[in-house]
């Protein structure tokens, strides 16, 4: 979407507001009826099959037919009425079926990841085993995202070498393609291996974190809604995620930005992503290491409070080189680069930084904060948070964007400005963190 025709890095914030969000409220109010319908393994499965279906009917058949479905002559049209400052809105437009591609693709980790197997590993782990193997959980994803960074650099390379006319992205979506859906039927496999040997086990000697099903009063989104938020441990939780979320977006934006100016072409892009995810990897496998012992030395509370002080620091550092720019010529000159390049490069390091931190300690937290509820706050209270919360957090710090180029003219300008708005939401996130500590130490006590 980002080197898509008419597109850029700063289709990014209007996307996250004006598609993922409504797209995740959507996606709650379905999960809140099939939570109510079906039962909590077939959930899963009504789930995940559809984000496979469509990620496979995108690369056999609406990316091949994107010119034909693309209304570019129409957007030209309306682009030459409007003024310069609707270009990202009409971006999306212009390229519906990516926007659609990429706000399926944001929901997978959230729905997929957050919501189905954090979900699922909450009701068979106790809180003494989560401490242990919670940060392991994620390092077996991090060895998939070392892997899978650098398959994406090898499809990049392949696509490179491909005889002149030929749609070298139509190739190389289908091995990407390809690569997700054999992934999808392991999961699928594995899972229902596990409800056919692991869960019934557990449950026929009673050793599951679920409740016993019972007949329960069903409640609309809005009743749903009140009864989470008139929780504070709820509240506290829901903070923690839109921060995140919030703080990620008003740095990531600015970074991409960056990244488009450096690597214009879309196979330098793609290459170079595919390197940052296998460093992502790589240095998250290590803080999941260093998060057992934190856990099992500091507590929940610190391990907490270690993520917004990671994104505190790190994006601050990124924003003050975007700043003082000139200041640095000097530093880049020494190191051999040029000021753009030492920017991209920061603001990798911050975002491999940020992100490590979250796998490793943020999503164990929550996840292990989740343990103590009643089935009820568990189901619709991590839907709400994990589908909701995530994008309403990146909403936000999308909104905030928004405002500050049409206030001051570019996102460049809006700088200082994100600073301060990023070291605010992370100060309102510290005491959301330490509140919930105490909270989650207190439920604790009984067990």
């Amino acid at each position: 979407l980002v080197t898509a025709p008419g597109s850029g890095a700063e289709v990014i914030p209007f996307i996250k507001t004006y598609c993922n969000l409504p797209a995740a409220i959507g996606f709650t109010a379905i999960y809140a009826k099939l939570c109510d319908n079906l039962e909590q393994k077939n959930v899963f499965y009504a789930c995940v099959i559809p984000f496979l279906l469509f990620f496979s009917a995108f690369a056999l058949v609406i990316y091949p037919n994107s010119g034909f479905l693309h209304p570019h002559v129409f957007v030209d049209k309306v682009a030459a009425r409007l003024p310069v400052g609707f270009g990202a809105p009409l971006a999306i437009v212009r390229n519906w079926s990516f926007a659609l591609f990429y706000v399926l693709a944001e929901m997978w980790g959230s729905v997929v990841t957050s919501l189905l197997f954090w979900g699922f590993a909450n009701e068979v782990t106790t809180v003494d085993e989560a401490k242990k193997y919670y940060p392991l959980f994620g390092m077996g994803a991090n060895v998939a995202l070392i892997f899978s960074g650098q398959y994406v650099k090898w499809v990049s390379k392949m696509r490179a070498n491909l005889a002149p006319g030929v749609d070298a992205w139509a190739v190389a979506l289908r091995y990407l393609m390809g690569a997700v859906i054999s992934s999808g039927g392991v999961l699928l496999a594995t899972y229902a291996y596990m409800q056919k040997n692991i869960v019934a086990k557990q449950e026929a000697s009673g050793q599951t974190n679920k409740a016993p099903r019972k007949k329960r009063q069903k409640m609309t989104l809005k009743e749903s809604a009140k009864f989470l938020m008139s929780s504070s441990y709820i509240r506290n939780l829901a903070i923690l995620v839109i921060s995140y979320g919030m703080c990620i977006n008003l740095v990531e934006v600015s970074w991409k930005s960056k990244i488009k100016l450096a690597f214009p072409d879309p196979n330098d892009y793609s290459a170079f992503m595919g390197n940052f995810s296998s460093a992502m990897g790589s240095v998250t496998l290590v803080m999941m290491l260093i998060g057992r012992s934190v856990f099992q030395k500091f507590g929940w509370k610190t391990a907490a409070l270690v993520t917004p002080t990671m994104i505190g620091l790190t994006g601050l550092m990124f924003f003050l080189l975007n700043i003082f720019g000139k200041t640095f010529e000097p530093v880049a000159a020494l190191l051999g680069t040029t000021p753009l390049m030492l920017a991209v490069l920061v603001g990798a390091a911050q975002n491999i930084l940020s992100k490590s931190s979250k796998y490793s300690l943020f999503d164990p937290c929550k996840e292990m904060a989740y343990i103590p509820l009643d089935q009820e706050s568990k189901t619709k209270g991590k839907a709400a948070i994990d589908v909701v919360g995530n994008p309403l957090g990146k909403s936000g710090g999308a909104m905030v964007q928004q405002i500050l180029i049409f206030a001051v003219g570019s996102l460049a300008a809006a700088t200082p400005y994100l600073a301060a708005i990023l070291g605010m939401v992370v100060f309102f996130w510290y005491r959301a963190a330490n509140s919930l500590g105490t909270q989650f130490e207190e439920a604790m006590q009984p067990e």
